[in-house]
């Protein structure tokens, strides 16, 4: 009877964790949006605000003592906070050159590609109802693709790019999260720093640092709120897929988010099949 209460409540925690990750995933697309539409605030810099507030967050979190800190070595996580960075920069590079709607429904080939991953690199097996639910995904981002009256190429390179960084990245998250015995909280409390000294370098070469459009320019009052506000949304982002990676899987993580493009959320019940097959 202990057992089965546990599991409800392990299920509700997990579905909870679900459903606030869907709610911070909607609110900073359109915001991000909003700043590259109504203020042109540069899309790398905006990326390295988000990994400072995510870092920033989880270092008053630890003083708080809301988790421990855990010593990693950094060349664990190099190729870790590589892909976080590529995640983030490709994905908004993608929302920045694409409508709303085509950058959505590219994401859903983060499904594929994450079980196309799993397959061949980490000798993964997934069911027969899985392999065919890839099918009609597949043929909607093609097909909307392909009649997008707003069809911009290079966003559709953007697109494809983050869908194959996202797709390693979040199948290297629940790797390292094992393989280096940590929870989420002391994963990121690492990686996101790295990443950010990664951004710092990179920033002066594709964007302006000072002076009009750079990251330290001359911003208005709410243009500055926007971005601020957008950097603790995404440590919410951030902190929320580490969490459902760690307890669940990345196919299960990616197969939920699909909802956000209309699709149903019984396909939670399928991806947690296979993701106890081996």
């Amino acid at each position: 009877m202990a057992s089965l209460a546990d599991r409800v409540r392990g299920n509700g925690r997990i579905a909870a964790g679900l459903l606030f990750n869907l709610l911070v995933s909607i609110c900073i697309v359109f915001l991000n949006k909003w700043i590259y539409v109504h203020h042109g605030f540069p899309n790398i810099s905006l990326t390295l605000v988000h990994f400072m507030v995510t870092w920033l967050g989880l270092y008053i979190c630890q003083k708080l003592d809301i988790f421990a800190p855990k010593t990693l070595p950094p060349t664990k996580l190099l190729l870790l906070a590589l892909s976080f960075c590529g995640f983030v920069v490709f994905t908004n590079l993608s929302l920045q050159n694409n409508t709303i709607g085509t950058y959505q429904l590219a994401k859903a080939m983060t499904t594929p590609v994450i079980i196309a991953i799993q397959t061949f690199c980490y000798q993964k097996s997934f069911s027969t109802r899985i392999k065919l639910t890839l099918i009609p995904i597949t043929l909607g981002v093609i097909l909307n693709s392909y009649y997008d009256v707003k069809f911009n190429f290079l966003g559709m390179v953007f697109a494809a790019l983050g869908v194959l960084v996202t797709s390693l990245y979040q199948v290297w998250v629940g790797a390292k999260q094992h393989e280096l015995q940590v929870n989420s909280m002391q994963l990121l409390y690492y990686q996101a720093p790295m990443s950010s000294a990664m951004l710092l370098v990179v920033v002066p070469f594709f964007e302006p640092v000072f002076g009009e459009g750079g990251i330290f320019g001359p911003w208005s009052p709410s243009a500055l709120l926007m971005v601020l506000l957008s950097g603790v949304i995404a440590f919410m982002v951030n902190l929320s897929i580490y969490w459902i990676i760690g307890n669940t899987s990345p196919v299960t993580y990616w197969q939920y988010t699909r909802s956000e493009h209309g699709l149903g959320v019984k396909e939670i019940h399928l991806c947690l099949d296979a993701d106890s097959a081996t």
